[in-house]
């Protein structure tokens, strides 16, 4: 399965005009973690999922890609 995720997280952020180091202030963690997660070398918590969505308006179904 296509971790569609990275590709949301990174589209969602380039579509809001913000950096790694921006959403990771926005959200509690390190630019670090924000690297790893858009290489797909990293996953997020449950927690960090709900805080994303909150964040840019979307369902965590969509940011993991079980819905367009």
């Amino acid at each position: 399965m296509d971790n569609k995720f990275k590709d949301n997280l990174k589209l969602l952020r380039q579509e809001k005009g913000i950096g790694q180091t921006e959403l990771a202030q926005q959200i509690g963690v390190s630019k670090g973690i924000i690297s790893l997660w858009e290489n797909g070398l990293r996953e997020p918590n449950m927690y960090s999922l709900i805080l994303l969505a909150q964040f840019f308006g979307v369902s965590i179904d969509y940011l993991v890609g079980l819905e367009e």
